[in-house]
């Protein structure tokens, strides 16, 4: 085996998708920090416990794991920065109000999320803390779509859910966890005949008909505004599905100018293991998987001494920088060697000031390959010019 091939699904990126990606978390970055959220750089390894706090088993399967040589713990690579995010602002910030954070850097998984995605996302994400409100849904909302929209993504498809709906048709049934885990994996799958047989023969003792008929039902509650209206319609009267539909339905008319297309799942149960609100995931023309996912997790920093009502999202760059097209690798400016000519150097440092790419030449350098820069600067009337590179120089 040869030392330089890499592991499946790990890759090298090279200068130009390099390129891409950088300029896009430049504006993604630049874009939150006049919004308010602060900056944060998690480190890439934390003892397993802290890793996972409300994630589930999924996360605990997704990460790497090593042994602490100081220690003796066990040790884990993040697979996700939002429970880096979450004890940061529980632990170490501690402060009142509201708290906004964001974060930008790879995480690792065991196994890609799909076979043509890598096991080593860039992830972009932001969170706020401190606020339980639909407005702070809004924020959040509002600020993924406008990070894709300075991406360049043009065609955004929002799709909303609220985990509530599910939690309360089952609160008071007391099932056996074992029971709520495979309705969960029935319902985000859409097998209607496993979800039919659980209610059948594994549930039936413990709901009522009502009940039954209803999660019988969430499966098909997926598409356009018609879908809350059947929900309003044929779901239970309680007071916890009437608010998660009516706030489903005011961020519906607060985004829908803002996006191409709005649809509404409310079976989708991703991320059930941390979501206790409203959940979103955006799609867009040439992408079968989402490119962003986030919601509402009021109870993850619990484990780390205060839970606090948060909500935020997350996308990986990796992913987003291949349905992007940009201009290709930007062309420098070739300047001669020159080991004592102030007046060149000046001329080469104004000219980076200003954000050009000034390459000098080394001396003896072949520059018969050197298709890097297509100016160069070149002495005339005594005074140095960037002129255009002739295919024949």
């Amino acid at each position: 085996m040869r030392n330089w091939l890499l592991p499946e699904y790990i890759e090298d990126v090279l200068p130009h998708d390099a390129y891409r990606i950088e300029k896009i978390r430049r504006s993604i970055m630049d874009l939150l920090h006049v919004h308010g959220y602060q900056f944060v750089m998690p480190p890439l390894l934390e003892y397993v416990e802290s890793l996972l706090s409300g994630s589930g088993a999924d996360m605990n399967l997704r990460m790497f794991k090593v042994v602490d040589q100081l220690s003796g713990r066990m040790m884990g690579l993040r697979a996700d920065m939002t429970p880096q995010a979450a004890r940061i602002d529980a632990h170490l910030l501690n402060t009142g109000g509201i708290t906004r954070l964001c974060y930008a850097s790879s995480v690792v998984h065991t196994v890609p999320f799909e076979i043509t995605r890598t096991r080593e996302p860039f992830q972009v994400g932001a969170e706020l803390y401190g606020h339980a409100g639909i407005a702070s849904d809004l924020e959040i909302q509002r600020l993924v779509l406008a990070c894709l929209s300075i991406s360049g993504i043009q065609s955004i498809h929002l799709d909303l859910g609220h985990v509530q709906v599910f939690r309360n048709l089952i609160r008071d049934a007391k099932i056996l966890p074992e029971f709520e885990m495979e309705l969960y994996s029935a319902l985000q799958a859409k097998d209607i005949g496993s979800l039919q047989e659980l209610v059948r023969t594994g549930l039936d003792k413990r709901l009522s008909p009502e009940i039954r008929a209803a999660l019988m039902l969430l499966p098909e509650l997926y598409g356009d505004r018609t879908v809350l209206a059947r929900a309003h319609k044929y779901l239970p009267a309680f007071p916890q599905i009437k608010e998660a539909l009516n706030q489903l339905e005011h961020v519906a008319d607060a985004l829908q100018p803002h996006v191409s297309k709005i649809t509404f799942d409310l079976s989708d149960l991703r991320g059930y293991h941390y979501h206790t609100g409203m959940v979103f995931a955006v799609y867009t023309a040439g992408c079968p998987a989402a490119i962003a996912l986030g919601g509402r997790y009021d109870e993850i920093g619990k484990l780390f001494g205060r839970a606090r009502p948060a909500t935020g999202f997350s996308l990986d760059l990796k992913e987003l920088s291949r349905l992007i097209e940009v201009n290709d690798y930007p062309k420098g400016i070739l300047a001669p060697w020159r080991a004592h000519d102030d007046r060149l150097a000046a001329v080469v440092k104004q000219l980076r000031a200003e954000g050009h790419i000034v390459i000098v030449e080394l001396p003896g350098e072949d520059r018969t390959n050197n298709t890097c820069c297509d100016r160069k600067l070149v002495l005339q009337h005594d005074q140095w010019k960037v002129v255009p590179i002739q295919n024949n120089q």
